[in-house]
């Protein structure tokens, strides 16, 4: 009797519920449009955070490094040159360079830049002071 349940449960109903291909609705595309962002919306909607990347690329850089570091120490003390973990080592570590490279980069371009700054803004005292005392 038990076997007789489980056959019954097994078996599809005799009249499905599902619409057929023919009865589904129409599904309607729309095409969107992303609107493109320039430099002052970024920086509204970020804080201004996308000026500091230095900051996040020096701690990602060095969890990167070191790990690249200790891949490719442990791939090569069991002598698997050429292998998919000594490459990934490899990787690991040049990725690592990349990332503390662009950071130093990056952290002297906007040194060089506050440095303009501060020269523009002390020449424009400088001649609005002559022109006080002339």
């Amino acid at each position: 009797m038990p076997e007789e349940l489980n056959k019954d449960a097994m078996k599809t109903p005799a009249s499905s519920e599902k619409p057929k291909a023919a009865e589904r609705p129409a599904v309607a595309v729309a095409a969107v449009n992303i609107p493109l962002v320039n430099e002052v919306q970024l920086a509204a909607a970020t804080g201004g955070t996308e000026l500091s990347c230095y900051r996040c690329t020096v701690p990602f850089g060095v969890v990167v490094l070191i790990a690249g570091i200790v891949v490719t120490a442990v791939a090569y003390s069991f002598n698997s040159h050429g292998s998919t973990i000594s490459y990934f080592g490899l990787v690991l570590l040049s990725a690592g360079l990349v990332l503390l490279a662009s950071s130093a980069v990056c952290w002297k371009v906007r040194l060089e830049r506050k440095k303009e700054r501060r020269r523009e803004s002390q020449t424009a005292l400088v001649t609005n002071r002559r022109g006080i005392f002339t």
